[in-house]
């Protein structure tokens, strides 16, 4: 049995929870996902608990059991509390800001790039413009996001600018070595 499939998710204060078939509707304070369940997977609520249970011992079906309720864990969490990233802008006369539903980024190149909010995702970029927050409830969206900004400018390995994760550790290279007399 999957040790994390059968872990009970605990259903907070003000979600509620509809299974359909194959498809989990979680509905919360943020907003409603829906997660859609693997053959063989089955929901059941309980006691405030959701359990999420299994039709065979097959591999394939085993192997979805723990991420089946992973999702489900994921879109509870979501609609709960929200899911948010961190990115830091590091550079000197990098930084960000948004304009209408578009966040412009000056990283260092002869153009500044505009990059569209996806729907359902919000974006925040503090006072100084160096550090930018990715808020929305799918988690999946909120690390896409996140992972396009990064890949506008990827931290450099010499100086370590560009953007990265509020807790990414960038090692950096020594660089190139005087010639010593």
């Amino acid at each position: 049995m999957s040790r994390i499939g059968k872990k009970p998710i605990e259903i907070p204060q003000g979600v509620e929870i509809k299974i359909d078939g194959n498809v989990v509707h979680v509905k919360g304070p943020k907003g409603t996902l829906d997660v859609s369940l693997m053959a063989g997977i089955t929901g059941e609520v309980a006691d405030g608990n959701l359990t999420l249970g299994r039709a065979d011992d097959e591999n394939r079906t085993r192997a979805f059991h723990g991420l089946a309720r992973s999702l489900v864990f994921n879109a509870v969490t979501g609609v709960s509390t929200g899911w948010s990233k961190s990115l830091d802008i590091i550079g000197i006369g990098y930084r960000a800001e948004v304009q209408g539903s578009a966040v412009v980024f000056n990283l260092g190149y002869s153009h500044p790039i505009n990059y569209e909010i996806p729907k359902g995702i919000s974006i925040d970029v503090d006072g100084k413009a160096n550090r930018v927050t990715v808020h929305g409830i799918d988690r999946q969206q909120v690390g896409q996001v996140a992972a396009e900004i990064r890949r506008l400018r990827p931290p450099e390995p010499y100086k370590g600018k560009g953007v990265r994760y509020a807790d990414e550790r960038v090692r950096t290279k020594a660089g190139k070595q005087g010639a010593s007399a």
